[in-house]
């Protein structure tokens, strides 16, 4: 039999107070396991901490709140992601706020992801906003060709790679414009463009 969810727990107001002071603590070996805790916890007390931990200095604590208010999900969780894919310093903050806001809802994260693509050239953020998508169905085909453009003119080749996996994949659905974008792949500097833009084209 599969495994049954758990309800999520209502914690009391001493349980409550002792993930606040870990949280709020900005160290790590204490604020990091109580965000984990949170999984398991309802929304309504969770919410609350994750956006705490969003406040603190660390970035892995800053993320892994990121990542919790993918799966805790209210308007002021979404709006809080919004401001970290788009202001957050590091790179991994912003990169973890794209994939929490494809979970909340791909369709209103489209413009925001879009937006954060192009004005970040990080790897780490373009390569997370490529995967969240790369993989889901009923994407519009024109913003996943736009976003697909964006990625191959990157200069790095994991960005481009992502970027000519999505074409390959809109061009196996029949776009005859992702295919003429593989085109010129074919003589990309990273093997690995080559390698999927020759993939994508056989498709």
């Amino acid at each position: 039999m599969p495994e049954q969810p758990l309800d999520p727990q209502q914690l009391d107001p001493q349980q409550l107070e002792s993930l606040r002071e870990a949280i709020a603590s900005g160290d790590p070996a204490r604020a990091m396991p109580a965000l984990a805790g949170l999984r398991e916890v309802s929304p309504e007390q969770a919410i609350p901490l994750l956006l705490l931990g969003l406040e603190q200095e660390i970035f892995m604590i800053r993320s892994l709140s990121c990542a919790g208010l993918g799966y805790k999900q209210s308007e002021q969780g979404w709006q809080a992601l919004v401001a970290a894919l788009l202001h957050d310093d590091d790179p991994n903050v912003r990169a973890e706020a794209a994939n929490a806001l494809v979970s909340h809802s791909l369709e209103r994260a489209q413009p925001l992801l879009l937006e954060a693509f192009a004005a970040n050239d990080h790897w780490l953020v373009r390569c997370s906003i490529l995967s969240a998508v790369a993989e889901l169905i009923d994407v519009p085909a024109g913003w996943l060709l736009e976003l697909a453009r964006l990625a191959i003119a990157d200069g790095d080749g994991t960005v481009r790679v992502g970027g000519a996996e999505i074409l390959g994949r809109l061009a196996a659905e029949g776009s005859a414009d992702a295919r003429a974008a593989l085109v010129p792949l074919q003589s990309d500097s990273d093997h690995r463009v080559v390698a999927a833009a020759l993939n994508g084209l056989q498709s």
